[in-house]
């Protein structure tokens, strides 16, 4: 059932996670005089934050930058726990009034953009149900984060029809599990199993982290001292962004030394898990990647709680490829056998660009993975179009709030110009070879074919680089090759606008 109203706004969210809420806050402060409203898929806000409620799910970033800019984190944890961070969300959005604008179990399926009009029609549906409805606006922002919320990754694996236990995978974390005193094996070795595996030792009678290949990990405290110190000395705002300066200066000294130097930081990570364990355990074999630091993300544990689960024998590491499963247990391509209660699937997420929506221009299909991207904003000879995607070298919302920004600074100059179409022009120079996104993690090999391309250069480069981008989106001209126009006129390009 389709309903014949369409409402109309200037600016349609998509999204109501920590980057829809942070996109509607921006557009509050500096878009006041146009008309948004944000469309939620799921029932409640906070995206991710909502969505995972596996044991001590928290952050892998500090909040001093996953935090907001304009929204200083106030509590004493800088590596914080699920329901802190969604209780942030949650405050944030009721104090700029953003949470009275967001329209729940709403999911756009389908946007058809027409040059004619210069509108975007969206087809909206009700939750899990047949109904449908539509909603047109100008300009269309998707928050959508980079994976799907309804489905995880997960293998099948041979004789698991045969197990007798549970299995679990975090992103569905059972309201009703109970581990105590039961042998659990969770499979995986990315920041979801480094997070999970200490905080089920806790009463499990034991938990063994089985990977296919390790990863680099990390240790931190889950408070920062000097951000306390800044914190009792000055108000909340300055020391805010005094903090998040630094670490965003630590993070991305961190990252290009890792580029620039990988030999030398792979041995500082792995002299750090030395240290940690005790002594003639096999870092070698646990520890030590096949891939160099930061071609993958950098896995977090706090307080070295991993290390200590293993160094009391709590945690057992393993190594090795999963042969079968058996009535109780699995067994492994080396011939060990691992007894288990319960099995935890930490295997990864499955990649989803834009909510999974229908994209037509004009009549014509859009493929994403066929276009190039804009400043990894918008796509190219897509009108009217903006995507926020974060980080994956640093926290995501230090890249959000600069997508923000400079949408905001698009639509201001759009209204300026008397502009209802903005268009970015493809390059002259060609396409890189280089991925829209530059990690070898599973889920963005396996998702690689819905992503769009990058450029040779700017401004169709994606930098992964916060200073770098800060220069591009806030203190570069806002038309380096997008045109403005019209409805129904032929595009032209126009003056340069700061």
């Amino acid at each position: 059932m389709t309903s014949s109203a369409a409402p109309y706004f200037d600016v349609v969210i998509v999204g109501a996670g920590l980057s829809g809420v942070g996109a509607a806050c921006h557009l509050m402060r500096e878009c006041p005089n146009f008309t948004f409203t944000v469309l939620e898929s799921r029932n409640r806000i906070g995206g991710t934050w909502d969505l995972f409620r596996y044991p001590r799910v928290r952050s892998d970033s500090d909040m001093y930058t996953l935090g907001y800019e304009f929204s200083p984190w106030l509590a004493k944890k800088s590596i914080a726990d699920g329901s802190d961070i969604l209780s942030y969300i949650q405050d944030t959005s009721d104090r700029f009034d953003v949470t009275s604008r967001i329209t729940f179990e709403r999911r756009v399926i389908r946007a058809e953009w027409s040059s004619d009009v210069a509108r975007w029609r969206l087809t909206v549906q009700h939750g899990d149900s047949e109904e449908l409805s539509t909603v047109e606006c100008n300009f269309l922002w998707g928050n959508t984060g980079y994976y799907r919320y309804d489905q995880g990754f997960r293998p099948s694996f041979q004789g698991e029809e045969n197990f007798a236990g549970q299995f679990i995978h975090p992103q569905f974390w059972p309201d009703d599990y109970v581990g105590s005193e039961k042998n659990i094996v969770v499979i995986g070795s990315g920041a979801t199993a480094m997070t999970l595996v200490p905080a089920l030792a806790a009463d499990a009678k034991k938990v063994v982290l089985l990977q296919r290949s390790p990863t680099y990990v990390a240790s931190r405290p889950d408070t920062d001292r000097v951000a306390q110190w800044l914190m009792r000395r000055m108000s909340d705002r300055w020391a805010y962004r005094i903090i998040r300066c630094k670490n965003v200066l630590g993070s991305t000294l961190i990252y290009q030394l890792s580029r620039r130097r990988p030999s030398a930081v792979r041995a500082k990570l792995q002299q750090a898990v030395r240290d940690s364990l005790p002594p003639g355990f096999d870092v070698d074999t646990h520890f030590s990647p096949r891939y160099d630091p930061w071609d993958q993300r950098l896995c977090l544990i706090t307080n070295g709680d991993l290390f200590e689960r293993i160094s009391t024998g709590s945690v057992e590491m393993v190594t090795d490829t999963i042969d079968h499963f058996e009535h109780d247990g699995l067994v492994l391509t080396s011939g060990r056998r691992i007894p288990a209660d319960i099995v935890v699937t930490a295997t990864g997420l499955e990649l989803q660009f834009l909510g999974g929506m229908e994209l037509v221009v004009d009549g014509a299909p859009i493929r994403l993975s066929e276009k190039i991207a804009y400043k990894g904003i918008m796509v190219c000879d897509v009108p009217n179009l903006a995507m926020t995607f974060g980080y994956t070298n640093a926290s995501w919302t230090l890249k959000a709030d600069l997508t923000a920004r400079y949408v905001g600074r698009v639509l201001r100059a759009m209204r300026r110009r008397g502009a209802d179409i903005v268009i970015p022009r493809p390059p002259t120079d060609g396409v890189s070879d280089e991925p829209y996104i530059a990690l070898s993690a599973g889920y963005i090999t396996r998702g690689a074919s819905q992503l769009p391309q990058q450029g040779l250069r700017r401004p169709w480069k994606i930098y992964q680089n916060y200073f770098l981008d800060f220069w591009l989106f806030r203190l570069r001209r806002i038309d380096d090759s997008l045109d403005f126009s019209r409805a129904g006129d032929k595009v032209a390009r126009g003056a340069n606008v700061r």
